[in-house]
């Protein structure tokens, strides 16, 4: 399939089944796409979890507004960002800079300064926002790259991230869970796979100017 057709094949599975489980590959072309989704400044401040417990995802069940696909999915993708966010992260990534450019830092350096700067001005509040943003590029990003490999997905806000941050025992890693995204297979009697998209014409969501 091309990227249209790929785009036109996808929908939020309400049901996926169970039975079918994610391949090694398939999960590690997830992994190696997530690390490739641009971020803010190349930052990469979102972290990806990724669970296939199925008690632990009969857990979260209860926290996800009782949605049944967190457990009946191969796999469950928790997108989550720094509760503390500072000037130590942007240190790191000049550091790998230089590793992998091995860039001299009289060019690194202003950029550092200026990127430090930024930060140190911005409330955690701030930085949470801002981290969170990037965590939806990542969710957007992972959605069409399901698409194109024919694994199906159902992003989702509806969680309650306090408890998925306890159960899954995030804090000691300093993350908070944002976002959700189960993945797997849909299952053949999900009312949902079958109907047609519901999108405006191209004309009422896109404005030329030339």
């Amino acid at each position: 399939m091309n990227s249209i057709e790929s785009l036109q094949w996808r929908y939020a599975v309400k049901k996926f089944d169970d039975s079918k489980l994610l391949s090694e590959d398939q999960i590690n072309t997830l992994k190696e796409a997530f690390n490739l989704t641009a971020t803010s400044y190349g930052l990469q401040p979102v972290k990806l979890v990724i669970a296939s417990n199925k008690a632990i995802q009969q857990k979260l069940v209860e926290h996800s507004w009782n949605q049944q696909q967190i457990v009946q999915a191969s796999h469950i993708l928790i997108f989550a960002i720094p509760e503390i966010y500072s000037k130590d992260d942007i240190e790191k990534y000049f550091d790998l800079t230089k590793k992998i450019r091995n860039t001299p830092d009289s060019i690194l350096q202003p950029y550092k300064e200026f990127l430090v700067d930024d930060v140190s001005k911005k409330t955690q509040e701030e930085l949470f926002l801002w981290n969170k943003n990037q965590a939806y590029l990542a969710l957007g990003n992972l959605l069409t790259v399901c698409a194109s490999e024919k694994i199906d997905s159902c992003p989702m806000e509806g969680f309650i991230p306090e408890k998925y941050d306890e159960i899954l025992e995030l804090k000691k890693h300093n993350l908070k869970s944002v976002l959700v995204l189960p993945v797997g297979f849909r299952a053949q009697d999900d009312s949902m796979k079958d109907l047609k998209k519901i999108r405006r014409n191209t004309e009422e969501v896109i404005i030329e100017i030339n």
